[in-house]
């Protein structure tokens, strides 16, 4: 049988289950930090503020 696909509403309830039960609140702040930076990489490709964001890192 091939393997079910999971959704993303699945998989973060499974992230926030394992934060939640092994105790690693400090990865709440990483994974929200790498979700952000993420979306504004994408939302400015091609536009005119790309420049800039490349001279943060």
């Amino acid at each position: 049988m091939p393997p079910k696909k999971h959704s993303k509403v699945s998989i973060l309830s499974e992230l926030w289950a394992f934060m939640k039960v092994r105790k690693k609140w400090w990865l709440g702040p990483i994974f929200l930090m790498l979700l952000l930076l993420g979306l504004l990489v994408v939302m400015t490709q091609g536009s005119a503020l790309a420049p800039f964001i490349y001279t943060l890192f």
